[in-house]
C-alpha cells in the first residue's frame, strides 16, 4: 500500500503550487513531494520551499523516501550525524557526567582545533565524543579503570554505536582508525588524527594537572614536544596559563 501522504489521490488543494526562481525570477511549479526542481527558464536548481527535510537530514533511508536528495543537503548530513553521535555518547554513559564532561571538553577542544586546521568536523568531532567509550565497560567488566581495559573495550563499542547511527562506511572505518588503541603515529599523518591527538592531550593537562599545576618549565617542555598541529600548541598555551600554571617564585 502507497502512503497516503505520497499517493496523488489523497493530495488536497496546495499539493501543487507555484514559486519564483531565486536567480531569474522565472516562475516554477513545484509538486509537494519534489526534493527539488530546474527552472525552465535559467535552469538553477532549488529546493523544494514547502518540504520539511528534516528526517532526511540524518536517516540513511532517506532517498529511498525522497529520492535523490539535493547536493545542499547531503553536504549538511555529516555535519548533523556529529550531534547524534554526542547524544548517543551522553545516553551510554547515563549519570557518569565525568566521563561526560572528559567528552564534551575533547569535543570543545577538537572543534576550535579543527576549524583552524581545516580538519573535517564531521570526523573529528565523532572520534572526540567516542573515543573513550571504552571506560564504562572496562569499569564494569573488569572492575578497573585501567587505560589498557579502556582501550581494549572501547573500539567495539564506538563501532556498534556508528552503526547503529547508520554512520556511511568511510565515516565509520576512519573514526573507528582514529581512536583505534593499537594505532602507532604515522610517518605521514593525518590532519583529522593530529587534531585529535591534541584535544585530547590538552583535555587530560587540564584535568590532571588543576590540583597540581604546572610549572613554567614542564608547560614549555610539553608545548615543545607533545603536540602536533601549532593551533594545538597555542590552545594548550593559553588554557594551560589560565587554569594549571603554577605561579613563579
Amino acid at each position: 500500500m502507497q502512503c497516503p501522504g505520497q499517493d496523488t489521490r489523497y493530495w488536497k488543494p496546495g499539493a501543487v503550487f507555484e514559486t519564483t526562481c531565486p536567480k531569474c525570477g522565472g516562475e516554477m511549479e513545484f509538486f509537494k513531494d519534489e526534493a527539488s526542481r530546474r527552472c525552465k527558464k535559467c535552469g538553477e536548481r532549488m529546493l523544494n520551499p514547502k518540504m520539511d527535510f528534516g528526517c532526511a537530514s540524518y536517516c540513511k533511508y532517506a532517498e529511498q523516501c525522497f529520492g535523490a536528495l539535493p547536493s545542499e543537503l547531503l553536504a549538511g548530513r555529516e555535519d548533523l550525524f556529529k550531534d547524534r553521535v554526542a547524544i548517543a555518547v551522553k545516553r551510554y554513559f547515563g549519570k557518569d557526567f565525568k566521563r561526560i564532561g572528559h567528552a564534551t571538553r575533547v569535543a570543545r577542544h577538537a572543534e576550535h582545533l579543527g576549524k583552524q586546521e581545516q580538519g573535517n568536523l564531521a570526523v573529528i568531532l565523532s572520534a572526540a565524543y567516542l573515543h573513550d567509550t571504552g571506560s564504562k565497560n572496562a569499569d564494569g567488566t573488569y572492575k578497573t579503570t585501567d587505560v589498557r581495559y579502556q582501550e581494549l573495550e572501547g573500539p567495539a563499542v564506538a563501532r556498534q554505536m556508528l552503526m547503529d547511527l547508520g554512520a556511511n562506511p568511510e565515516m565509520l572505518e576512519e573514526v573507528c582508525d582514529l581512536i583505534n588503541p593499537d594505532r602507532d603515529l604515522r610517518p605521514e599523518e593525518s590532519l583529522n588524527f593530529k587534531v585529535l591527538h591534541d584535544a585530547d592531550l590538552l583535555a587530560d593537562l587540564e584535568e590532571k594537572h588543576k590540583e597540581n599545576p604546572l610549572s613554567r618549565g614542564e608547560l614549555e617542555d610539553i608545548l615543545a614536544g607533545k603536540f602536533l598541529t601549532a593551533s594545538g600548541r597555542e590552545l594548550a598555551a593559553k588554557e594551560l596559563s589560565k587554569c594549571c600554571l603554577a605561579p613563579q617564585s
